[in-house]
């Protein structure tokens, strides 16, 4: 790698909405995420509801498509 062309590579510290905190590698001072594993429908298991209903139905209206 040449030198002084590549940003530093620091160990930052990563805080969530949620609250949960951990340390990984970054070229950015520090971050701040909106979801984390730890409160990830995915990960926890707890899955929200989305209306989708109402654009499936607007969709098929749309190009008169029948169930």
């Amino acid at each position: 790698m040449k030198e002084g062309i590549h940003p530093a590579y620091q160990t930052v510290t990563v805080r969530c909405a949620c609250g949960e905190t951990f340390e990984t590698g970054s070229t950015k001072g520090s971050l701040r995420v909106d979801i984390c594993s730890k409160c990830h429908p995915f990960y926890t298991g707890r899955q929200k509801q989305v209306e989708t209903g109402g654009r499936v139905d607007r969709f098929n209206k749309r190009f008169n498509l029948k169930k």
